[in-house]
């Protein structure tokens, strides 16, 4: 039986389009990047029985449009684009590729940590600006506490080299709440509020929920020590950005390095672009080719898998309730 999956994004890296073409499937993808109302009008239009699912919004509306539509995987993990409710209303199984980009997630993050503490970026720009400017105010991070927020498969990559570097770490993450920490020597604390005053720098390593959105305020960041460094690689709405602005502005942190803003692309004129003690990236840390071609293929298995009738991992199903009701 031959299957249509519909990529929401111009192309999807050659490992995933090759499993998708060995098993025939016809593969329809976005002729424009991130525009949702092209992804409603394909899935209002054809029978699509998959959709693999990039970074633009897949609306209650896109999912409710398409009758013939079966399961769903996120190209990653994050599915704050995915109307997850839309999709469990109508026993769709939504999934999510765990893993796949983590390794690059997490040398993004250390590349943001280095960049910040040492003030690379800035200093990049001075020398390219014609000035000699030899600041000699960086951080040494070797004696220093990392935070991390969120201690999962990327939390416990940056741990290590942290540790490494002769950091101590300490980490929170309510799902781990009562068992031994995953990489040795890691404290793990069972607030946030505990983690604060401890982290020299912090960095987050959590999904976009209703437990996390703006989970870092004004109040947050008077609880970190004076000249902290806060890194961000999860998603810009975890952080109250006007808080961290005026945190960074006044001198209670020293920088921040940030791969993802609560307005994507970067708005023109963002004070965050103003700023000499910020680092940014356009929210590329799962971007390398060997992610990206993880990801693929991680979430065409997804796809192949459900609609073939064979076993998909359960773990990796995020709302997994609509497993027991299969009829296919």
């Amino acid at each position: 039986m031959s299957f249509t999956v519909f990529v929401t994004a111009p192309r999807l890296a050659a490992p995933g389009a090759a499993l998708l073409a060995q098993q025939g499937a016809r593969v329809l993808y976005l002729s424009q990047a991130d525009d949702p109302i092209e992804v409603e009008g394909i899935l209002a239009a054809q029978p699509v029985d998959a959709v693999i699912s990039r970074t633009v919004a897949l609306s209650s509306r896109a999912i409710r449009s398409c009758p013939t539509l079966k399961v769903i995987s996120k190209h990653g993990v994050g599915v704050s684009n995915i109307d997850v409710e839309a999709a469990s209303a109508r026993g769709i199984p939504v999934y999510v590729t765990p893993g796949t980009n983590a390794q690059s997630v997490a040398e993004l993050t250390l590349g943001l940590m280095f960049s910040a503490a040492r003030r690379i970026a800035w200093m990049d720009a001075e020398l390219r600006a014609g000035r000699w400017t030899r600041a000699q105010d960086g951080v040494e991070l070797c004696g220093r506490t990392l935070g991390l927020v969120g201690f999962g498969q990327i939390g416990q990559r940056v741990a290590r080299v942290a540790q490494a570097l002769g950091m101590e770490v300490v980490a929170f993450d309510p799902m781990l709440a009562g068992k031994p920490s995953p990489v040795e020597g890691v404290t793990l604390v069972d607030s946030l509020d505990a983690l604060l005053p401890l982290a020299d720098v912090l960095s987050l390593h959590v999904p976009l929920n209703g437990h996390t959105r703006g989970m870092l305020g004004e109040a947050q960041f008077a609880r970190l020590p004076h000249g902290a460094i806060v890194i961000n690689t999860a998603r810009g709405e975890v952080i109250d950005e006007p808080a961290l602005v005026a945190a960074l502005r006044d001198g209670k942190l020293a920088a921040a390095g940030l791969d993802t803003m609560a307005v994507e692309p970067l708005p023109a004129g963002s004070a965050l672009a103003s700023l000499p003690n910020v680092v940014l990236t356009p929210h590329v840390g799962g971007s390398t080719p060997a992610a990206l071609d993880a990801m693929a293929t991680g979430a065409a298995r997804n796809v192949l898998g459900w609609l073939q009738g064979r076993p998909v991992d359960p773990s990796a199903c995020i709302n997994p309730q609509v497993l027991a009701h299969r009829t296919h």
